[in-house]
């Protein structure tokens, strides 16, 4: 009997320390949805990892963000951004299918989930990451509006080895602030978004060059800027 009411008291303890924690973070999500965050998970990575290379990191709102950019990474990284509630279901369904027939975990990540992962955890493909991710996801979409989590996202993205947010990779590629980005150079932006520690927005190579062509046609076929114009409102 002892036994049994000390592992009550624990699993009650713990229960408690889980809800506390829970409530502690919707309370994060809920004050950045107002206040800019100051850092991110990766960048805290970053300066930890590699405490000699420079972060440049300057935050820009969005209606300073020139709108070919929220469109570019849209055609490029979740073309669903103004309809799902933070997790695309359908993407995650196919990724799991892919994996399950040997191929490998790839991300079918929404840009709310990329928001997710950057602000509060780690990169990896592990399945314990993505549940963490999915649910801070969805804990982001129903709170923040859209207009915000784009906001965030292209703020806190890494863009290159140490730039950070769509105004330094702008200013350090394209010698422009993030308002002034063409469409060409905006997808090249994009383009980068998967690997942007291997993949270069300054000297592409053929394959960011395929991706960008690509993803100019994306921007197309949504109907251009048109496409989020109601959704950034």
């Amino acid at each position: 009997m002892a036994r049994k009411s000390l592992i009550r008291r624990s699993l009650s303890k713990l229960a408690w320390m889980l809800a506390g924690a829970l409530l502690l973070l919707l309370g994060v999500i809920v004050l950045l949805r107002f206040v800019n965050p100051p850092t991110s998970s990766f960048m805290l990575g970053h300066r930890l990892s590699q405490p000699d290379q420079a972060l440049h990191q300057q935050w820009v709102p969005l209606s300073e963000i020139s709108p070919w950019m929220p469109l570019a990474v849209v055609a490029s990284e979740d073309q669903r951004f103004p309809d799902h509630w933070g997790v695309d279901f359908a993407a995650i369904r196919k990724a799991l299918a892919e994996y399950q027939a040997g191929e490998g975990l790839r991300g079918a990540s929404t840009i709310t989930q990329q928001t997710a992962k950057n602000l509060f955890l780690w990169n990896g493909r592990s399945f314990v990451r993505k549940a963490l991710e999915a649910g801070l996801a969805l804990g982001i979409e129903g709170l923040w509006p859209k207009k915000r989590i784009m906001e965030v996202y292209l703020n806190i993205a890494e863009f290159g080895p140490g730039i950070y947010g769509v105004e330094a990779a702008s200013r350090r590629y394209f010698g422009v602030s993030a308002s002034q980005l063409s469409p060409i150079e905006a997808a090249r932006l994009a383009a980068v978004l998967p690997n942007p520690k291997s993949l270069s927005a300054v000297s592409p190579s053929a394959y960011v060059w395929e991706r960008v062509s690509w993803i100019r046609g994306q921007m197309a076929q949504l109907s251009g800027l048109n496409y989020l114009r109601d959704t950034l409102q």
